[in-house]
């Protein structure tokens, strides 16, 4: 399912207009965007969690030239856990 999709499927779901639910959908987004630049966590009790994580810097190689050495810095890095709720949908 793509952005289009979702969105379509919004809008019937819950009645509103394509357009009022690409608004929706688009806030939705910007909203767990912001919080997580904040090192907020966004938690949708059923749903799953959005969080950030920290990656430390590491040591990799090339695959072409295994013996060469890259660092690689540290990093954060944005993460779902799918929560109970969902996971048993799935697995249903």
């Amino acid at each position: 399912m793509n952005k289009a999709e979702l969105v379509a499927s919004m809008a019937e779901k819950s009645g509103l207009t394509k357009k009022d639910a690409e608004a929706a959908l688009n806030a939705f987004i910007k909203s767990v965007e912001e919080a997580l630049v904040k090192d907020d966590k966004v938690q949708l009790v059923g749903f799953g969690t959005f969080d950030v994580r920290e990656r430390k810097a590491r040591q990799g190689r090339n695959p072409r030239n295994p013996e060469q050495v890259i660092d690689i810095p540290a990093s954060k890095a944005p993460v779902f856990k799918a929560g109970k709720a969902l996971k048993d949908i799935v697995n249903a």
